[in-house]
């Protein structure tokens, strides 16, 4: 979704991922200009400094240092992923570098609004693989392997239907 709104933004944007196999997708499908494998060291120095603004939507522990060296002077790094541990990095990362690390969870109900009001207005939607409540548990199986390409949405009208 990021992506997306960053386009509708008339922004550049930058996919930032471990999985090189995702990149056909950022670009083609979701609009990215630019696409950086994270484990490429190569790459992550060829990017540093490139960026304004790092949206990091990770809840897996990640370090997040490498994407602090992306940002531009006064970029911002904002975290809506819930690691299962704290996020750590030197301070020297953000001090020498003015830049700045912040969260967000959700917005208030005028902020929703206008947010839906935007994807409305620029035909953005999320992806999502609809799944028959009788798949649940598969899903669920998928979630652990990691198998997972969108979020799950269970169909229940579908799955309540009768065969009459």
């Amino acid at each position: 979704m990021a992506v997306k709104f960053g386009k509708a933004f008339g922004l550049q944007v930058t996919v930032i991922s471990t999985s090189p196999s995702k990149e056909k997708e950022a670009r083609e499908v979701l609009g990215a200009d630019h696409f950086v494998i994270s484990k490429d060291e190569k790459q992550m120095q060829g990017a540093a400094k490139s960026v304004d603004y790092i949206i990091d939507t990770v809840s897996a522990n990640h370090p997040v240092e490498p994407l602090l060296n992306l940002l531009k002077v006064n970029g911002k790094l904002v975290i809506v992923g819930l690691p299962e541990k704290p996020v750590q990095f030197a301070a020297p990362a953000v001090v020498m570098g003015r830049r700045f690390v912040g969260g967000s969870l959700i917005g208030g109900v005028k902020e929703t609004q206008e947010m839906l009001d935007f994807c409305g207005e620029h035909n953005i939607c999320c992806m999502i693989e609809k799944i028959p409540m009788e798949y649940v548990n598969t899903a669920m199986e998928r979630l652990v392997k990691g198998d997972v390409k969108y979020r799950f949405v269970i169909d229940a009208a579908q799955s309540f239907k009768s065969d009459e």
